[in-house]
C-alpha cells in the first residue's frame, strides 16, 4: 500500500522513521489515526522509540531482517526492547555515528559512510548478516539520507554517478533507480519510509515522485 501523509506537519517522514518487512522504529508521539494508517501500509509491527531525547529515530536507526544499527545515545531500556524483538544491535561510538543517515541496508548487503572504521563496519555486517561496503551516493556520504533500499530495490539520488549506480546494484542485488520526494527534493531518506510491502512519503511529493516510487521499488509488479 502507498500512503502519502505529513508527522505532525513535517514532510520529512524518513527521517522520525525506519522499517524493515516485519517492524516499523517509529518516534514517538503520533496520533494513534496516523499510527494506524503506517501499519496499514507496510504490514507491520510498530515500535515507537526515542533515542536519547530525540524523535529522529530514521536519521539515528538503520534495520535490515537481522539486525539494527543505532547511535549510542539509545538508552539501555530501548536496546533491550530491540532485543526482546529478537534482533541483534550494533551500537556506533564514533563521531560519525547518526545510523540512519550514515549506513543503508537490506537484506542482501550494506553501504557505509566512508569515514566509519573498519572496526565499526565488521560490526555493523556482523550484525545485519550482510556484507558491508564503504562509499557514496551522488557524492554524499549520508548515504542513508541520500538513497532508500528495500528488498525488491533501490530508489538513489538523482546525482548517482554511473560507477556509484553499478557497486549499489552489486551490493543490495535489487534494481536501482533515480528519483526525489517531496516535490524535488533528492535526499530520498529523508522523505521516504518503505518496505518490501509499501510506502509512506510526505505530502509534497508529487504524483509523477510517486510512480517513480513505486517502479523503483517494486510495487507495480
Amino acid at each position: 500500500m502507498f500512503e502519502r501523509f505529513d508527522f505532525l506537519d513535517n514532510t520529512n517522514v524518513g527521517v522520525f522513521g525506519r522499517a524493515n518487512d516485519d517492524v516499523i522504529f517509529l518516534r514517538k508521539g503520533l496520533p494513534k489515526k496516523i499510527k494506524k494508517r503506517i501499519k496499514e501500509a507496510l504490514a507491520v509491527d510498530l515500535i515507537e522509540l526515542t533515542i536519547g531525547d530525540a524523535n529522529i529515530v530514521g536519521s539515528l536507526l538503520c534495520c535490515n531482517s537481522h539486525g539494527v544499527v543505532v547511535n549510542d545515545l539509545i538508552r539501555d531500556e530501548d536496546i533491550q526492547l530491540i532485543q526482546d524483538l529478537g534482533y541483534d544491535v550494533c551500537i556506533i561510538h564514533e563521531t560519525t555515528n547518526a545510523a540512519g543517515n550514515d549506513v543503508l541496508a537490506n537484506d542482501n548487503g550494506c553501504l557505509t559512510h566512508p569515514e566509519l572504521s573498519e572496526e565499526t563496519c565488521a560490526s555493523i555486517s556482523d550484525v545485519l548478516n550482510v556484507p558491508c561496503v564503504s562509499g557514496t551516493i551522488g557524492s554524499l556520504e549520508t548515504v542513508g539520507m541520500a538513497a532508500l533500499a528495500t528488498n525488491k530495490g533501490v530508489l538513489c539520488h538523482p546525482k548517482v554517478t554511473d560507477e556509484e549506480k553499478e557497486i549499489i546494484a552489486s551490493v543490495f542485488n535489487v534494481p536501482v533507480m533515480i528519483g526525489t520526494v517531496n516535490h524535488g527534493v533528492p535526499l530520498i531518506g529523508s522523505g521516504l519510509i518503505a518496505n518490501s510491502t509499501g510506502a509512506i512519503v510526505g505530502s509534497l511529493t508529487t504524483g509523477i515522485e510517486m510512480g517513480r516510487i513505486e517502479e523503483a521499488l517494486g510495487f507495480l509488479s
